[in-house]
């Protein structure tokens, strides 16, 4: 196949495959023999798509075809068990559904996105399900809702692609044991799971922003995934002011995307990037948003919402030293009592150090050399480097940066470490007999 097919392929399978994988889903009860089946209808598609050539309308047709084999499965499975009417019912139920493609008027090719989104929420909330630990959600959600590949969410864990496969087997075989349906929680229970369905989300968006592994520092694919999925969140669940909060932290940030690499694909910092460049309707979006979050959640703002009134701060600053610092400071302290954790103990620290000055800075730093969670978090060693190197210390902030880029497993982070520590090594004229060369 050709480069130019072999990426339209890969578009409409990215496109298409959640979609599929939900509305039968719906049908057969299972989401693991779902998703075989979508597999087999997409196998199908790349033996005569190349040679009859692309359908019209290939999410119709991969849709069809996938229903189809899962008549044929339900047809098998319900014959042998003597349940005819059963099969009768689905058969109706399946012909009754239609893709958006097949609409014929601009009402009925609404109400069929809107069944669409449906299946998606449908297939999220199964994916999210409580029933499996929080590792295998999100790996479940990044394999059928983001349509990532094993491998690539093997990189994304730092396992073998056998680890992950073996992951996701399970996940599955514990949702088909469980006889978790694919249906869309009410109620109470809407309320009680929304929770693991952001949590996963917001894992999903910060694997685009800000990749564990591979070569490049985003995947803005993951990050436009997160977002439709926050958007059709905050349409279930209108009142609950964790999902609003979400949406408005994932747009804020997503606003920043074009300038957080150069052309070759470098990271730009924060401090760094042209603020011309970020996405002003994404801004609008995303404080919109946060005003709503804060309209339904004024006295106990949730940690989404205070996540996203820091990111807030920096899309108000027209320029990296108009940020209200001492407003990010005093965020940063009620979303350490709201959900404390080590990473935003330093992310308070490197407001500190922008609000107070590095030495004040670097002794919340140092606190927090022996927490476990941060034995092998890259971005500790990182803060680190840049507070001695502000302080002067050339050669510890050296150390600190080529510690961050050793234990980086992103390519483009781990060059961009790398390249501030040697841009702090002394001349040779300079060096030390027992330094190594």
């Amino acid at each position: 196949m050709s480069g130019p097919l072999d990426a339209a392929l890969a578009a409409i399978w990215r496109i298409e495959s959640a979609r599929v994988v939900a509305t039968v889903a719906r049908r057969v009860h299972d989401l693991g023999v779902a998703e075989e089946l979508a597999q087999d209808a997409w196998l199908e598609a790349l033996q005569r798509w190349p040679t009859d050539g692309l359908p019209d309308k290939p999410g119709a047709w991969l849709m069809t075809t996938a229903q189809r084999k899962a008549l044929d499965w339900l047809r098998h499975r319900q014959m042998a068990a003597g349940h005819e009417a059963a099969l009768a019912e689905d058969l109706i139920a399946m012909q009754a559904d239609r893709h958006p493609d097949h609409a014929d008027t601009l009402d009925a090719r609404r109400a069929a996105r809107s069944v669409g989104d449906d299946e998606l929420l449908r297939l999220l909330f199964t994916a999210c399900h409580p029933v499996l630990p929080p590792p295998q959600r999100v790996a479940l959600t990044l394999k059928v809702l983001a349509g990532l590949s094993t491998a690539e969410i093997a990189r994304a864990f730092l396992v073998s692609e056998p680890t992950m496969a073996q992951r996701l087997v399970r996940a599955k075989r514990t949702l088909a044991e469980a006889r978790i349906p694919c249906e869309l929680p009410r109620g109470t229970a809407l309320a009680a799971r929304l929770g693991s369905v952001l949590e996963v989300v917001y894992l999903v968006f910060n694997e685009g922003y800000t990749a564990t592994a591979g070569e490049d520092w985003m995947r803005p694919a993951l990050c436009d995934e997160a977002l439709r999925l926050g958007r059709m969140l905050v349409q279930l669940a209108p009142a609950e002011p964790e999902a609003w909060g979400l949406l408005a932290l994932m747009s804020l940030q997503a606003s920043r995307i074009a300038a957080r690499t150069e052309a070759d694909g470098r990271p730009i910092l924060l401090a760094e990037q042209d603020r011309r460049r970020w996405d002003r309707l994404l801004i609008r979006h995303g404080l919109e948003a946060l005003a709503r979050a804060d309209a339904l959640a004024p006295a106990s703002p949730d940690s989404y919402q205070l996540q996203a009134a820091l990111a807030a701060c920096h899309a108000r600053a027209a320029r990296a030293e108009d940020t209200d610092w001492a407003l990010v400071c005093a965020l940063y302290e009620r979303l350490r009592q709201r959900s404390p954790s080590p990473v935003v103990a330093l992310n308070h620290a490197v407001a500190v150090g922008m609000h107070q000055g590095p030495a004040a800075a670097l002794v919340m730093v140092e606190a927090l050399q022996h927490e476990p969670a941060l034995a092998a978090y890259p971005w500790l060693p990182a803060v680190q480097g840049d507070l001695l190197a502000r302080l002067g210390r050339r050669g510890e902030a050296r150390q600190a940066w080529l510690r961050a880029a050793a234990l980086s497993t992103n390519q483009r982070e781990r060059q961009s470490l790398q390249q501030r520590a040697e841009a702090l090594e002394p001349p040779r004229s300079t060096r030390s007999t027992d330094e190594p060369a």
